[in-house]
């Protein structure tokens, strides 16, 4: 049984394509990611991988950053995709919409910092940073329930 932390080497964009889509296919209404690190660490590109992987309808998938959430209906439910950078208090965070989100929809955070105190305990925390090389980065995954035993466990074999 892997346990948490789990840290992974991602050697290429197509390595972080790849674990994103193993995630997105073990993702069900509910579930909740959070996407951490510093600007350019991969967070969007992860993001995208994973929605584009369950799309119904193939469909460009844009940075949330200006309009803070986007919605998509998928295979698995809908998704919520929100980037919160530019949120500035957790009133906002409650007009977007979000914490409904986190009860219905396979939701996905950028920035979960700007969470605080609503950032859900039973989320799979991921967070992202450069590795040694221009390409590569380095994710930590972490967790406090076994909701993510079995799709971390997946991640170990890949």
């Amino acid at each position: 049984m892997v346990q948490s932390p789990l840290h992974i080497t991602l050697a290429t964009p197509d390595a972080t394509a790849r674990y994103a889509v193993t995630l997105g296919a073990a993702l069900r209404p509910a579930d909740i990611v959070l996407l951490d690190g510093p600007v350019g660490a991969g967070k969007t590109h992860f993001a995208r991988c994973l929605i584009q992987s369950l799309l119904i309808t193939p469909e460009d998938v844009p940075s949330p950053t200006f309009t803070l959430v986007q919605t998509y209906d998928t295979t698995a439910g809908p998704v919520w995709h929100s980037d919160l950078y530019r949120i500035s208090s957790t009133s906002d965070i409650e007009e977007l919409g979000l914490l409904e989100a986190f009860e219905d929809a396979i939701t996905l955070v950028e920035w979960p910092d700007r969470l605080g105190s609503l950032a859900p305990t039973r989320a799979l925390t991921l967070t992202l940073a450069q590795g040694d090389r221009d390409d590569e980065r380095i994710m930590t995954a972490d967790w406090q329930t076994a909701r993510w035993d079995r799709p971390m466990q997946d991640w170990a074999n890949l």
